[in-house]
């Protein structure tokens, strides 16, 4: 059994995809834990404000078993096959870890993301804090102290479940 590490991120109806989401997570993972739901403004790009959140749930399929669920709950809720990296998007899953796994193929592991963006570092450190990131070799919660977050903006909000 692997632990893993998802990032969740719609700016389009996003209530409604990030259900989606964590309604087929949880028919194909088991012992999901969520982090606080944030709100970011748009990285890379000119739009509307980004929902965010990361999930842990453990797996016995392999890392590209995994993507591959990712790329159909993304198609099946609307994600465009192609689509430019920075553009609006209705979902967007991303494995962030694949337990301690540095990997380049089928995915970068641990994911780059994880130490550049506040919206994944945040919620990361918020439920695996003493988690050690298997390259840089220091807990999220250390990480995320150290971030320097005068570069993204996101704040937490309420978030209503209706999975």
């Amino acid at each position: 059994m692997a632990r893993i590490f998802i990032s969740i991120g719609s700016n389009i109806e996003a209530e409604r995809y990030f259900n989606a989401a964590l309604k087929a997570l949880s028919t194909s993972f088991s012992n999901l834990c969520l982090s606080s739901v944030f709100e970011s403004e748009a990285v890379g790009f000119d739009g509307s404000n980004f929902l965010n959140m990361v999930v842990a749930a453990d797996t016995q399929l392999d890392i590209a078993q995994v993507v591959a669920v990712f790329k159909r709950i993304e198609q099946d809720n609307g994600r465009k096959v192609g689509a430019k990296k920075f553009s609006p998007r209705t979902l967007d899953l991303d494995l962030l870890l694949y337990d301690d796994c540095v990997v380049t193929t089928p995915v970068e592991l641990p994911r780059a993301e994880i130490t550049t963006n506040a919206f994944v570092l945040w919620p990361l450190a918020e439920i695996a804090p003493n988690l050690v990131h298997p390259v840089e070799q220091k807990t999220y919660q250390t990480l995320w102290d150290n971030y320097d977050k005068s570069q993204q903006k996101l704040w937490p909000i309420e978030f209503y479940w209706s999975y």
